[in-house]
């Protein structure tokens, strides 16, 4: 047997680089690897921390699923830890792609409603501060119950001068967000 001196090392049948000596562009280094592993099990939190409506919605592995139900089920720190890295490795073989897309959706529709919620809590502070802003909103919105909206109105006023004027979560406050919300 001959044997190989380390200056002439045995080059790789494939593409005729020595064996052993792969290009560093190549190879992630061990900082993006572990970056990576953590992008991926927050992904994994951010699922199990999804309604279970919507996880049921996303097209996953069925042990991946089972992984994460799993992980949002245990209250142990060590053990929600180690169940995360589990997750994690499930996730290597997924592609992550449709699993953020079901997040950022999900993500982007809770913000459509708090904005709606935002714009509605605006309008009925205008309703209670404002009679003109009654005849705005019933011009908007023909098909409202205008008797039912107007005694809503009148007791979220009574509510403020009761309480503080400044008062924004009275009952009856609440029950006029409601009924707009619903309209």
């Amino acid at each position: 047997m001959a044997r190989r001196s380390k200056s002439s090392p045995r080059p790789d049948e494939s593409d005729g680089r020595p064996l052993g000596r792969d290009d560093p562009s190549d190879i992630p280094s061990k900082t993006a690897l572990k970056r990576e592993a953590d992008e991926l099990k927050q992904l994994g939190i951010a699922i199990s921390e999804l309604p279970k409506s919507r996880q049921a919605q996303i097209d996953m592995p069925e042990d991946l699923r089972e992984a994460i139900s799993a992980y949002a089920r245990m209250t142990s720190h060590g053990a929600k830890k180690r169940q995360m890295q589990y997750v994690g490795k499930l996730l290597r073989g997924v592609d992550p792609a449709p699993l953020r897309e079901a997040i950022e959706d999900f993500e982007a529709g809770r913000a459509a409603n708090a904005e709606k919620r935002y714009e509605v809590e605006r309008r009925v502070r205008r309703l209670v501060d404002d009679d003109d802003a009654l005849t705005e909103w019933i011009a908007e919105h023909p098909e409202t119950e205008v008797q039912h909206l107007r005694s809503l109105i009148r007791a979220a006023r009574r509510d403020r001068k009761e309480h503080d004027p400044n008062a924004t979560n009275t009952r009856s406050m609440r029950a006029l967000l409601d009924f707009l919300l619903q309209g």
